[in-house]
């Protein structure tokens, strides 16, 4: 009879033995079982240069840019397309990148931060940047600069905001429009003052 004594302590072991078995044995089978991911080959031109990648189609641009081209000048910030960190021009449009599948964009032209200048040869927004200090910590920075450009660009070809009293007009590159135009990119330092007088200081307007 001794021999046949349970416990409650031997039927909790020996329930939780039974579930790492179970649980050991089906990661083992998906993992026999399991597919590769599909890849594609995309090809885009990065910074004035053709860059061919093969890439999981799941791969964001921004992943791309970072991970695989090592530009590492376009930030991951929240990864859902609410900060503005990863901004990048497509065919000189401003787009969250993180939000952008790297398939997407067969053909097209790339410019990240690190295409708008160099140290000995900056582009005209990334110095006035560095005069108003428009940055911080830096971490937003290259999106902010990128988003920066795109906006003066959209201004001066006439493209619409929210902000606009009168749509049949041109908009002005005023205070109010650009910094409705920036609304989506943000920096937790605060810097918008600096860098709204950045972009005056680059468009010809008075902040």
């Amino acid at each position: 009879m001794d021999d046949m004594h349970i416990t409650r302590r031997s039927v909790l072991v020996g329930g939780v033995a039974t579930a790492a078995v179970a649980t050991t044995s089906e990661v083992g089978a998906q993992r026999v079982t399991s597919t590769p991911a599909p890849t594609m080959p995309v090809s885009l031109t990065v910074n004035g240069a053709r860059r061919t990648l093969t890439l999981d189609t799941r791969t964001t641009l921004l992943d791309a840019l970072r991970e695989h081209l090592q530009l590492t000048g376009t930030k991951k910030g929240c990864d859902h397309g609410q900060c503005g960190a990863c901004t990048v021009l497509v065919n000189g449009a401003r787009i969250n990148a993180c939000l952008s599948l790297a398939v997407q964009h067969q053909g097209d032209t790339v410019t990240t931060i690190e295409g708008l200048g160099t140290p000995d040869k900056l582009h005209p927004m990334q110095a006035a940047f560095v005069q108003h200090d428009g940055y911080q910590c830096g971490y937003c920075t290259p999106g902010q600069i990128c988003s920066a450009v795109a906006v003066l660009d959209e201004i001066r070809r006439g493209v619409p905001s929210h902000v606009q009293v009168d749509l049949t007009q041109h908009p002005q590159p005023n205070n109010l429009e650009m910094r409705e135009r920036m609304s989506g990119n943000i920096c937790r330092c605060g810097a918008y003052s600096n860098i709204a007088e950045a972009m005056a200081d680059v468009a010809g307007a008075t902040a």
